[in-house]
């Protein structure tokens, strides 16, 4: 799999230098295509390179960031918070890193809407180059951002400074997963230096991941209880998410929600829970995946939907 989003990516290089993907645009302070979230920042960018629709950032935003090595659960989030977003016409602001961002990306495509891509590099560079089918995606359906040349490489420096763009288009900031030291901080930190609303996902102590937005909300970020909670706040009618009904066995039912209750469980103590054997479980665990309401990965059963 790595090796044919590598292949993706170089392909997006080359499509690029052959002048098959959007072209790249300009636009700057002042001007009528500058969003005006961003233009209430105080570092607000001179200038902005660009490539595919712009007529996104005339809809309501919210920036979906996190770890690059996220855990299943961060995965699960950050992908149904950005479809969720998309049900409701919200466009997701991410930076397309690994990880938290994106899945959020991709959340927000399966969902039917536009994301936003804030780029750390030269609006032609494919980063990380694994990320390239991604890129494309997100060309066709939205939009990719940033403030430096075509050609500009990444540094130390680069991707801290985008973060600020990223929350100045949204009206708020979601940190899925964050270590401590995370890049994510930066961002929840501009945006509340922004007067804009920084939300977290509260997590498992016991997890490097998790520590940054516990520390969030211990300093006064509002928790993601659930995940409509920030499409409420910004007003939108909630509506449900089209999901069909799906009918399930005694046990599949008892598995799922052992797996809704706990985030994740192990096939054994599932087995103990519904004094069911393993290999019954297992079974079940199947259909549900079939389904599309669990998936099995290392180890754990964990909730798709």
């Amino acid at each position: 799999m790595a090796m044919e989003f590598e292949a993706r990516g170089a392909q997006d290089a080359r499509a690029a230098q052959a002048g098959t993907l959007p072209p790249v645009g300009t636009f700057g302070l002042g001007s009528a295509d500058y969003p005006v979230l961003l233009s209430l920042i105080k570092d607000a960018p001179e200038l902005l390179y660009y490539r595919g629709d712009l007529s996104v950032l005339s809809l309501p935003t919210v920036a979906v960031v996190g770890s690059r090595r996220a855990t299943e659960y961060g995965k699960w989030v950050a992908y149904n918070l950005g479809k969720r977003c998309a049900e409701h016409g919200v466009v997701v602001v991410s930076g397309m890193a690994e990880g938290i961002d994106s899945y959020a990306h991709q959340g927000a495509l399966a969902g039917g809407g536009r994301t936003v891509a804030v780029f750390g590099t030269g609006i032609d560079i494919c980063f990380p180059m694994n990320n390239g089918g991604l890129l494309r995606q997100i060309l066709h359906d939205g939009l990719v951002l940033s403030e430096y040349p075509p050609g500009y490489p990444a540094s130390k420096y680069t991707f801290p400074q985008r973060n600020r763009i990223i929350s100045g288009l949204s009206y708020a900031t979601v940190v899925v997963e964050a270590a401590i030291s995370s890049g994510s901080l930066i961002t929840a930190e501009r945006a509340a230096e922004q007067g804009r609303e920084v939300y977290a996902v509260p997590g498992n102590i016991n997890r490097k991941t998790s520590i940054g937005c516990n520390k969030l909300i211990a300093d006064g970020a509002r928790p993601l209880v659930f995940l409509d909670d920030v499409i409420a706040d910004l007003g939108i009618r909630l509506h449900a998410s089209g999901k069909k009904a799906v009918r399930l066995t005694g046990l599949e039912r008892a598995v799922h929600d052992l797996v809704l209750e706990n985030g994740e469980i192990r096939p054994e103590e599932a087995a103990l829970l519904t004094r069911a054997s393993e290999s019954e479980i297992r079974s079940a665990v199947t259909l549900l995946e079939m389904k599309g309401l669990v998936h099995y990965a290392a180890g754990r059963i964990l909730i798709t939907r």
